[in-house]
């Protein structure tokens, strides 16, 4: 099954109002990255178990481990959760930056060194989640 179909059939099986805020999200990413790769990870390690939600991921970064090693990896990343919805935010090396910068205006949402977490989208304010995607993707676009 190719990618966009497998995107496609996460976010449908979602209960609304789940289904269709991760749809707009979705739209919301690919406005912001109208040429970026596409990942579906299904959240399930080398051996079949799961290990976390599944999610989408947009964009590419190239992370870089203490060992040396590297890894290619997405920038942008959204998933469903028991209660509500994630959007992760790779790459950003201040780990309180977002809590500090975005933190008190996005409105009911959890926010730590790389997740932003909220029930609904009706919950935040999304100008203020845009901005916080953007400021990652500028994050991860930068050559280190």
């Amino acid at each position: 099954m190719n990618l966009q179909k497998r995107i496609k059939e996460y976010i449908a099986t979602q209960p609304e109002p789940k289904r269709s805020q991760m749809q707009q999200l979705h739209h919301i990413i690919l406005a912001l990255m109208p040429t970026c790769k596409l990942w579906f990870l299904d959240g399930k390690d080398e051996k079949g178990k799961t290990v976390s939600n599944p999610n989408v991921g947009y964009g590419s970064q190239t992370i870089k481990y203490a060992n040396g090693k590297t890894k290619e990896f997405y920038q942008i990343g959204i998933s469903a959760n028991t209660t509500g919805i994630s959007v992760y935010i790779m790459g950003v090396n201040d780990k309180n930056y977002l809590t500090q910068t975005f933190g008190q205006e996005l409105g009911k949402a959890s926010v730590t060194g790389y997740c932003i977490k909220f029930k609904t989208l009706t919950d935040i304010k999304i100008d203020v989640l845009k901005a916080a995607i953007q400021y990652g993707i500028e994050q991860t676009s930068i050559q280190h």
